[in-house]
């Protein structure tokens, strides 16, 4: 969900603040909660501003300090499962992952999936 706009706080902060409105007759003017208001106005009486805080960055990455296994784990073995990868980098580094979690790290770093062409792609051809 996206922040609520600086002007919107600093308008309902400022309304409030000035006695022209109470906190319930500000949330239904701006279309706002009214633990939203109260938030805002705690934040401003606190920091003195009452924008929101910069985007921290997300949840860090499981495996991004097993790059160089899961790299020597492909190069190795090209046609590996996501679980069989999964189980290589938890012997080899402690790591616990999901095959959903490997998939996206094997697209971040930029790894092909590669499937042996050992047997054909469909069991009945067309023919």
């Amino acid at each position: 969900m996206k922040a609520y706009s600086v002007d919107l706080r600093e308008r309902a902060v400022a309304s409030v603040e000035s006695g022209e409105c109470n906190i319930p007759a500000a949330a239904r003017r701006y279309k706002v909660s009214a633990p939203t208001i109260e938030r805002w106005l705690a934040r401003k009486r606190s920091i003195g501003t009452c924008a929101p805080l910069p985007y921290a960055g997300g949840p860090t990455r499981k495996l991004a300090s097993a790059e160089t296994v899961i790299r020597a784990a492909v190069k190795a073995q090209p046609d590996a499962t996501l679980q069989e990868l999964c189980e290589r980098v938890a012997k080899e580094t402690k790591i616990q992952s999901d095959p959903s979690m490997m998939g996206r790290e094997l697209v971040r770093l930029k790894l092909p999936r590669k499937k042996s062409r050992s047997m054909p792609a469909n069991g009945t051809r067309r023919g």
